[in-house]
């Protein structure tokens, strides 16, 4: 079936802005009122979507959770009609930001069928990047998954591997995906100690190792789960250098917005190199 493509004129503003103002995109965040585990009340995802716009952050894609316990619920239409809503809201208010529709999707072997029948968001809803949540519980080998996605021109972005515990002391499990094109997103809290050291030092190692493509805020609201992307960008510039940080805190997320392929990092990882120097 032929699936809308949100909004080309927002996309096309959301890239000149980084382009010239060299701002920050997240393209995983929960900032949609109502709708799950992010803000209650649309006052509160005022209070997020500012706080995000404070943190340097130009474009946000909008990642409501997706299947496993929200199952039947925040279906794709759904999630473009509160995008929309939140959009007004912002432009009413004056918080220079960009909202573009997403998901963050549970892995689900009905994926495919899903997809096919509009009930999963793929990011920027441009069929492109699905970003992939794992169970926390038990690891799940999803490579039958991501050949079958693959097939339907999907590529699969995982969400925050740095906090899966089970999947962080498995890096030949970790080789084999990456081979099948798949992109890591660690959540800028981790590489703070946010989430404790083992996630940080996971989210060290990925991103220095280029297993990690994206740094997004995972952001929730302004008090627990608050966005830290400038913070995250400069302790990145400290230790891997100024290249490193805007690679993938802007331009590899723009490239998503955009539908853009991601850099192919799979052959310095196969070789054990290192992707940015150490300091």
């Amino acid at each position: 079936m032929t699936r809308p493509i949100y909004n080309q004129t927002n996309m096309q503003t959301a890239s000149e802005s980084v382009s010239y103002n060299k701002r920050y995109v997240d393209i995983h965040c929960h900032c949609l009122p109502y709708i799950d585990d992010g803000p209650k009340t649309m006052s509160e995802a005022i209070e997020l979507c500012r706080a995000l716009a404070g943190d340097g952050i130009g474009t946000v894609i909008a990642t409501p959770h997706q299947l496993g316990r929200f199952d039947n619920t925040n279906d794709a239409e759904q999630i473009r009609e509160a995008v929309g809503i939140m959009n007004t809201k912002l432009n009413e208010t004056g918080i220079d930001i960009t909202i573009l529709p997403g998901g963050d999707v549970r892995v689900d072997e009905r994926l495919c069928s899903l997809l096919d029948t509009d009930k999963v968001m793929t990011l920027c809803d441009g069929h492109r990047y699905l970003l992939l949540e794992l169970p926390s519980e038990i690891l799940i080998d999803i490579e039958p998954l991501m050949t079958e996605l693959a097939q339907a021109d999907v590529s699969v972005i995982i969400s925050h591997p740095e906090r899966h515990r089970m999947l962080t002391k498995q890096p030949k499990k970790i080789g084999k995906w990456l081979g099948h094109s798949v992109s890591f997103q660690i959540t800028a809290g981790s590489l703070l100690g946010e989430f404790g050291p083992e996630a940080e030092e996971s989210a060290w190692f990925f991103l220095r190792h280029g297993w990690a493509q994206i740094v997004a805020t995972d952001a929730h609201d302004v008090r627990r789960r608050r966005p830290c992307m400038t913070t995250a960008f400069e302790h990145i510039t400290s230790k891997l250098g100024p290249q490193a940080a805007r690679e993938v805190c802007i331009d590899n997320p723009m490239r998503i917005v955009q539908g853009s392929d991601l850099p192919d990092t799979y052959q310095s990882i196969k070789a054990g190199a290192s992707i940015w120097g150490h300091k």
